[in-house]
Formats: structure tokens, sequence, C-alpha cells
């Protein structure tokens, strides 16, 4: 299996950095590579009992021996590059295998000054965004006045792209905004401050992946958010500024379809979601509270409390269709514990209309309402379970009713945050 997409099948937080960081250390990776985001993503790893988070950097970063690839696909501030390098290096941490494509797209401090004055602008009608700047970034880079890596190594033509993308901006801040304009020649200072540190860590990057692919090395694609956060696929307008299924891997990292052999979905058993925009299962009694509490359900990256929910099987449906997945991982098993009955989305009502897909419209998700079934819940500490018989029986069958109502086999579940707390689980679907 040298190409192996893992990604979030909810809105994000479902624990990719614990699903990529195990293959890469029983599959034998040779590279891991993120090919969308920026460092609004975050992904928490326990290694030996020591808790590390990723942000903008890949999860095999911590794996020794992987090389970690950002792709073009990437949104990159390079303070925040050097920021978790170094955090992480202080903790002894090997970071020298780290390589950057000359093609990825730089966030400038105007366009976090920029994502910021607009959320409040927007007031009630804002997005959720984390105020990092990454959608500014990714809309300069569709509107063609947006910054590459490698513009850094040449001081004239980074100069004229900083001055063509404040041209319009330095009106928008100081007209609407009432804000001062941003300075031209203090931008282009202030990037090419990174240029040295960062030029031997770039690459083309997608030269260097489809040649380890044509030696037959295992390359590993690790998503950022998820599919309902998809620009094209998920809950618009309430979503990231980049593509994160698997689709979006392809454009990401300059790799073709036929060469992705598996596509690995990583879901809760439960479903959470950060920032505005509908979410049908939403809780918000005490079993949402308990979840919350338990889950330890504030983002990574944000700090931001995450709204929880019961798991959702119509999503599930959906980003298994929409990302051609072949396996699901699911995370965090180990929180529903002590549930005498556990709900499980298995429909929407929309206006009295029953809706076993995702529904069409916006407006129709927005009105959508969950119908559910019931489970038989466990009271058992699973954190201790090693192998899918070690479950408790209802437990047990938990998995395999997600399974058949998702409609994609379970390949793992994970029991606790620790590298070792997974169990894998036999193959049920035919």
């Amino acid at each position: 299996m040298p190409a192996i997409v893992v990604l979030g099948a909810q809105w994000g937080d479902e624990g990719k950095g614990k699903a990529v960081d195990l293959l890469a250390t029983t599959e034998s990776i040779d590279y891991v590579v993120r090919t969308s985001g920026g460092h609004n993503a975050g992904h928490t790893i326990v290694v030996n009992g020591e808790k590390f988070a990723t942000h903008l950097l890949p999860s095999g970063i911590l794996t020794p021996g992987t090389t970690s690839v950002i792709a073009n696909g990437v949104v990159v501030s390079p303070e925040a590059l050097f920021r978790e390098l170094d955090a992480l290096a202080a903790r002894g941490v090997d970071v020298s295998r780290l390589v950057v494509s000359a093609n990825a797209h730089v966030i400038a401090s105007y366009h976090t000054t920029i994502d910021k004055v607009t959320e409040r602008f927007l007031g009630k009608n804002k997005v959720g965004t984390t105020g990092r700047g990454i959608g500014p970034a990714y809309s300069d880079k569709v509107a063609r006045v947006g910054i590459r890596i490698a513009d850094l190594f040449d001081v004239k033509i980074l100069h004229d792209k900083v001055e063509a993308s404040l041209d319009v901006k330095n009106q928008l801040l100081a007209k609407v905004y009432n804000r001062r304009a941003v300075e031209i020649d203090a931008v282009v200072e202030e990037l090419l401050a990174y240029a040295e540190r960062l030029r031997p860590m770039v690459a083309d990057t997608s030269l260097l992946l489809n040649a380890a692919l044509d030696r037959g090395e295992t390359v590993l694609f690790e998503g950022a958010q998820a599919t309902m956060l998809d620009v094209d696929h998920g809950t618009y307008p309430f979503v990231t500024s980049s593509s994160p299924v698997a689709g979006g891997v392809c454009t990401g990292a300059g790799i073709g379809p036929t060469r992705i052999d598996r596509v690995i979905g990583v879901i809760k058993a439960y479903t959470t979601r950060v920032g505005s925009g509908p979410f049908p299962t939403e809780l918000f009694d005490e079993d949402g509270e308990k979840l919350w509490k338990i889950g330890g359900e504030v983002g990574v990256s944000t700090g931001r409390d995450r709204r929880c929910g019961w798991y959702d099987a119509v999503v599930a449906r959906y980003a298994s269709r929409v990302n051609g997945l072949t396996d699901l991982f699911l995370t965090k098993l180990d929180v529903l514990s002590s549930w005498e009955r556990v709900p499980v989305c298995v429909a929407y009502d929309v206006d009295g209309v029953r809706h076993d897909e995702m529904p069409m419209t916006q407006t129709e998700f927005h009105h959508a309402k969950p119908m559910y079934e019931y489970l038989d819940g466990w009271w058992e500490d699973i954190s201790g379970c090693r192998t899918f018989g070690d479950l408790p029986a209802n437990a047990q069958a938990y998995v395999r009713a997600l399974e058949e109502m998702s409609g994609t086999r379970i390949w793992g579940v994970g029991v606790g945050p620790g590298r070792e707390q997974t169990v894998e689980v036999p193959s049920a679907l035919g």
C-alpha cells in the first residue's frame, strides 16, 4: 500500500493525529504529508505518556526516520512554522527531516489582520474562523495575488507581489474598517527575515513524492480539518477555505488519483464541531456537558470549546461517498462508557420528510432534526482493552452497528489517547 490517505470524516478534531501516528509506527511509513490547511489545524498525539500537539507540521514529525512534507496545497505562516519547530526541538524531537513545497502559499501578517477585522465586521453573521489568516491567504491564492514560499528568495518579485496584494487591501482597511494601511516595505522585511532559515527545507515536493512512489516507498497523506468543512462538500459557508477531502490530496500534493491505494476516514464515536454552522445532533443538556468533560473537548490549535453531539450516521455515509473511503478509524470509544443507552442518528427529519442521505440544500440541512436509534451502553472501563474481544459485548455491538450504518469497514478503534490504546477490528463487512 504505497499511498495512504488519512482524513477527517466529520467536522474535524476526530483524532487524525492518532491514526497517522499509529500507521507511521506500524506500517513503515517513509513520508507523512500535509496537503491542505494551515496552522488552524491541530493534532494531539500521546507518546509514552507524553502529550504532543502539532498544528502546521505533519504528525510524522514525531516518528524517527520519517520525512515530513508540507505540500503545495498548504498555506504557511513562517512565524508559526518556526515557533512549532523550535518548541518540538526543545523537547528533544528531531525536526531535521522536514521538507516544504516551494509552491506553498505564505500567510503574511496582513492576512491575519484582514481575517480578524472581517470577522468583527460581520458580527452575528461571522463564519467562526480562527483569525489566523488562513481564509485571506487562500483568497489571495485564488485571486492570483498570493505569495509563495519560492518568492521569499527573490527580493524584487516579493516586493512586487506584496505591493499588488496590498493595493486593494489597504483601501479596504482604511475606508471600510477604519484601520491604518499596511506598509509594504515592513511586510517585505518581515518575510525576508525567514528566507535563509527556510531555504534548506524547500523543494519541489510533487517531484519528491512521485519519485518516492515510483521507488515503492510508502507515503501517508494526512488530512487537516475534515469532510464537513470542505469548501465544496462541507456545510458551506461554515467551512474552511481549502479542500480536505480525498480529491483535494491530489491537487494539494501534486500526485495523480491513480496513485492512491487506501483512504481512511477518522471518525469519533460521537460528534463534535468547533465554530459556527449547523450541527443536527448537537446536545445542549447534561449529556452534551458530560461528553465535553469526559472527552476533553477543547480545540488543540484554537483553545475553543467544541460543541458535542451524538454519532451521525448520515454524515458518516456522506463522508464515505464523497471520499471513497476504504476504512474508518473510530476514536474515543472510551468516552461513551457509563451511558445506559447511546443514541445514534440514522436519518434526518426535514419539515416532516425523512432524509437517509445528506439534504441537498443549506436550508434543508439547517432544518434537519436527528432521528435516533438507541443502542445498549456499557459501564466497563475499556481503556485497557487491546483486542476487539477484550471489549464489553455492548461496546462490540456498538462498533458493529456503526460499521453497518456507515457502510464502511471499521479498521481500528481508539480506546484512549495513548499510542498503544488502539484495538484492531476483525473484518465483518463483505
